[in-house]
C-alpha cells in the first residue's frame, strides 16, 4: 500500500467515535473525527478521506444529508451507522450513495472488518493511474455507458448514478444475455467476502431502474428472473 488509507469518522456520541477511531488506527489508517454533519463535511471535502463512518442521526445535518453532500464531491466509500434497524433508513441511506449499513449496537471488530471488505473493493482509477484510458461505450439500445469516463446517458440525457449503482449496471449491460444472481453481484461488485444484507442489492437495482425510466428509457430494462436473478431486456 503506498500510503496510509485515510477514514473519516463522522459521529456525536464522543465515547463512540473515540473507539471506533481507536480501532482503526490500532488497523494502520490515519483517523479523523467530526461530532456533527456540519463538521463532517467540511472534513470530507479537505481531506479527501477513502472511508467515511457516518451516523445517521447527527446534530446540525443528518447522516442522509451530509451523505448526499458529500456525494457531489467525493467518491469516497462511505458506511452508514444508526440506531435504528428500519428498512426505510436502509433505503434512504443507498439512495443518496451510502456503499454499507451497519445497525447499532455493534461489534467494533464487525464494523472494521465490513470496512476492510469495501476498501478492498476495485476502484477504476486505481487500475488506470499511469495508464492512459482508452475509451469504451457500452450500448444497449438506447442506454450508453462511457466505462472510462463513468458516465451513463439515456439518448442525449445524462443519468447520475453512484458508484454501486454504475458499477452494477455496467456489468449487467456488459454481459446482457446472461442472468446474474444475487450472490455473483455481490461478489462482483462488493467483494467475495461480503457478509452484509444480501438484498442490498435489489434496493440499488431498484434505484437504477427508477432513474433509467425518469430519464425516459423505453426500449430496454432490468428483468428479474423469479428464483434466479437479474439481466436486460430489451422491450
Amino acid at each position: 500500500m503506498s500510503r496510509r488509507l485515510r477514514v473519516l469518522v463522522v459521529e456525536d456520541e464522543v465515547e463512540l467515535a473515540s473507539v471506533v477511531a481507536s480501532y482503526f488506527e490500532r488497523e494502520g489508517y490515519f483517523v479523523e473525527l467530526a461530532f456533527d454533519g456540519h463538521t463532517g463535511v467540511e472534513k470530507a471535502r479537505s481531506g479527501t478521506p477513502d472511508l467515511i463512518i457516518l451516523d445517521l442521526m447527527l446534530p446540525g445535518i443528518d447522516g442522509i444529508e451530509v451523505c448526499r453532500q458529500v456525494r457531489t464531491f467525493s467518491d469516497a466509500y462511505i458506511l452508514m451507522l444508526t440506531a435504528r434497524d428500519e428498512e426505510v433508513d436502509k433505503i434512504v441511506g443507498f439512495a443518496v450513495g451510502a456503499d454499507d449499513y451497519l445497525v447499532k449496537p455493534f461489534s467494533p471488530r464487525e464494523l472494521i472488518a465490513r470496512s476492510k471488505a469495501i476498501l478492498r473493493r476495485p476502484r477504476l482509477q486505481d487500475s488506470l493511474d499511469g495508464v492512459e484510458a482508452l475509451s469504451r461505450i457500452l450500448r444497449f439500445g438506447e442506454l450508453a455507458i462511457d466505462s472510462s469516463a463513468r458516465t451513463v446517458a439515456v439518448g442525449e440525457k445524462i443519468i447520475e448514478l453512484t458508484r454501486t449503482e454504475f458499477d452494477l449496471l455496467e456489468i449487467l449491460v456488459e454481459s446482457p444475455k446472461n442472468i446474474f444472481s444475487r450472490r455473483q453481484l455481490l461478489e462482483l461488485v462488493w467483494g467475495g467476502d461480503w457478509y452484509g444484507d444480501i438484498h442490498v442489492v435489489d434496493v440499488h437495482l431498484g434505484h437504477i431502474r427508477k432513474k433509467l425510466s425518469e430519464a425516459g428509457m423505453s426500449d430496454g430494462t432490468i428483468r428479474t428472473v423469479r428464483g434466479v436473478g437479474y439481466g436486460m431486456e430489451l422491450k
